[in-house]
This record gives structure tokens, C-alpha cells and sequence, in this order.
């Protein structure tokens, strides 16, 4: 996020670190980096390096879905998955702590290393994200009951269906809403489409479902001196284990943009091997459909709503537009 988060000042969320982990803090940067929470790194009096996510509380569902998926990262990770950079528990015990109505702070050791970029992984890098994808999905029985599942419906769903049919009125919210309408209503029967696809394919999707990262692209890969780590787990669930091998292959490489890998069923083969499973390919196209879906849910339903004229409205207008005109069928 490239905003700062409105409402909340540095004092809160130094003395937050200093309430809930007893981190004596002496400096705080923030990072405009990332999407959907909001980073700060700080530095303790021993000269100690955390990185601290701010998080806004989800409209419908609370907190619960934030603090399962951290919990579940932490278990996954004292489990043995040394991958897993799971949050450090605050000194009662949470992952969690809240600091107003709206937001959340939770805290992880900031490690030195190199992260990448969205988008697909490097060909070589491919065996390695295979057999750690395999790992994470063979450790299903230790958060089976405590990450939470994936109920296969897309997100913001409705509220897409409410702009789909009011796409006759103007949108005048914000600096962006008209052209965020233009644009629906010029690829309005693109997205219908796309639904239906969506659900022509979560039918054709199995029930043995995995324990699942959701979004282990390369931005999410932290590559240390001490190994590889897999970042940000806010999207972990149980759900059909293609939700995370499709970023693995071209199909996400076509949605993107970038050329093609070219190597999926030596992916595939590799994963099977591992693990026993086959990989299905209505899964890997249920994925295709649905991140575009869901981004395009999103962005719409944020230029709707009030909102200014700052990079993250810019950035969702872009991102919109690109999906909408760009991503092939």
C-alpha cells in the first residue's frame, strides 16, 4: 500500500509493539509495499529488525478469518516447516492485536533477504517451489482443524452483481468511479461470461482438499542466507491444492503477460511424485478464472465507493483497466 492508513499514527503502533510484545522501539519506517495491509519495519534498542503488518478489520467476517490464518501459519511453521514465516506471538499469546475498531497489528522478524516480483517464477527456480508447495500440502493434518477452508465462492461477488446492474447510473464517489464504469460496462458481457465459466468449473472441482498458501508467487518468496521463506500467509486455507500450483505454470505466466514456462507436466509430474496426487486440470482453470475475477471484484467495488485521488485509487483504476482489456479469454 502506497497510503498511509487513515485514522492511525506512528504513536499508536509504536506503543502497540510496546503494549503487546514489549518491543522497545526505536525508530519506525514505514513500507509502501504490498497490497491489501499496510508494512512498517522497526528497530529495537538491541538493535533488532521487525516488520509490522497493519491490517483493516474484513467488513462481514471480523477478525476471526485474519487470526485463524495466522495461527495457522504459526502451527504449520512449529510443526517443522521451516519455510513458513509465520507471526511472533505477542507476550499473552496472540498473533493478533487490535488497535482501534478498523485496524490490527501483527509482528514478524525481518529477515535479510531478497524477495521477488508478481509474476511467475523462474524456470530454475521451479523445482524448488514444487517440492515446497508439496511439503506445505503433506502437513495438511497438522492445521487441518484450525486453518480455515475455502467455500469455492468467489469474493465480492455480489457487490459485482450490484455494479453489473447499475452500470446506467453514474458512478461519482470518487475521481475514478466513471471511467471504473465506462470500462465495466464496455466489457460487461466478458464478465458474465467469465462467471459462468466460474462456475461451470467449481462443479468440476474434487473435495480432498490441502492445507494451501493461495498466493505463492515470487513476491511472496523470501530467498535468505539461511534459505528459502514463503511470506505473507493472510490467504492460507484448506482448499484444492491447484489454488497453489497454477502459479506454477503458464497459465498464470499468459494471465500476467510473460512468456509462457512451457514445463508444466514435468511440474506436475514432479508434484505427483511427492506427494500422490494428481493434479487436475479443471482445478488450474477454476484459478485462471478466479484471480482475475476477484481483482476485478475488488477494484470495482473500491472505485464505487467513496475514495481520492491517492496512488492506491490510481493503482486500482490501472489494474481494472488492464484486466478488463488485456487478459485474454
Amino acid at each position: 500500500m502506497r497510503d498511509l492508513p487513515t485514522g492511525l499514527t506512528e504513536r499508536d503502533l509504536v506503543a502497540a509493539c510496546v503494549d503487546g510484545w514489549a518491543i522497545d522501539v526505536v525508530s519506525a519506517e514505514y513500507l509502501p509495499v504490498g497490497a491489501g495491509s499496510y508494512h512498517w519495519s522497526l528497530t529495537d534498542r538491541q538493535a533488532a529488525l521487525w516488520f509490522v503488518k497493519v491490517d483493516e478489520r474484513d467488513r462481514a467476517a471480523g477478525w476471526e478469518p485474519l487470526r485463524q490464518s495466522f495461527e495457522t501459519a504459526l502451527a504449520l511453521h512449529r510443526a517443522g516447516l521451516d519455510f513458513v514465516l509465520a507471526p511472533v506471538p505477542a507476550t499473552d499469546g496472540a498473533v493478533l492485536h487490535p488497535l482501534t475498531s478498523r485496524y490490527a497489528l501483527s509482528v514478524f522478524p525481518l529477515l535479510a533477504g531478497v524477495a521477488g516480483d508478481f509474476g511467475p517464477h523462474r524456470g530454475e527456480h521451479l523445482p524448488e517451489m514444487t517440492a515446497l508447495l508439496a511439503g506445505l500440502h503433506l502437513a495438511t493434518p497438522a492445521v487441518a482443524q484450525l486453518a480455515p477452508r475455502a467455500d469455492l465462492r468467489l469474493p465480492g461477488r455480489k457487490r459485482l452483481h450490484e455494479a453489473l446492474h447499475e452500470l446506467d447510473r453514474p458512478w461519482t464517489a470518487g475521481p475514478h468511479g466513471e471511467r471504473a464504469r465506462e470500462l465495466l460496462n464496455t466489457h460487461a458481457d466478458r464478465v458474465h461470461r467469465w462467471l459462468a465459466d466460474f462456475d461451470r468449473l467449481v462443479a468440476e472441482v474434487g473435495t480432498n482438499w490441502v492445507v494451501t498458501h493461495g498466493e505463492p508467487h515470487p513476491g511472496n518468496v523470501l530467498r535468505t542466507a539461511d534459505g528459502t521463506r514463503l511470506i505473507d500467509w493472510t490467504t492460507v486455507q484448506i482448499a484444492p491444492p491447484e489454488r497453489d500450483l497454477w502459479m506454477l505454470t503458464t497459465a498464470f505466466a499468459e494471465m500476467v503477460g510473460a512468456d509462457p514456462t512451457g514445463v508444466d507436466a514435468e511440474v506436475f509430474a514432479r508434484y505427483t511424485q511427492a506427494t500422490g496426487r494428481a493434479v487436475a486440470p479443471a482445478g488450474i482453470a477454476l484459478y485462471r478464472r478466479w484471480w482475475p475475477l476477484a481483482d476485478v471484484a475488488a477494484y470495482v467495488d473500491d472505485l464505487r465507493r467513496p475514495h481520492g485521488d491517492g496512488e492506491d485509487a490510481a493503482a486500482a483504476l490501472t489494474n481494472l483497466t488492464g484486466y478488463l482489456e488485456s487478459s485474454p479469454d
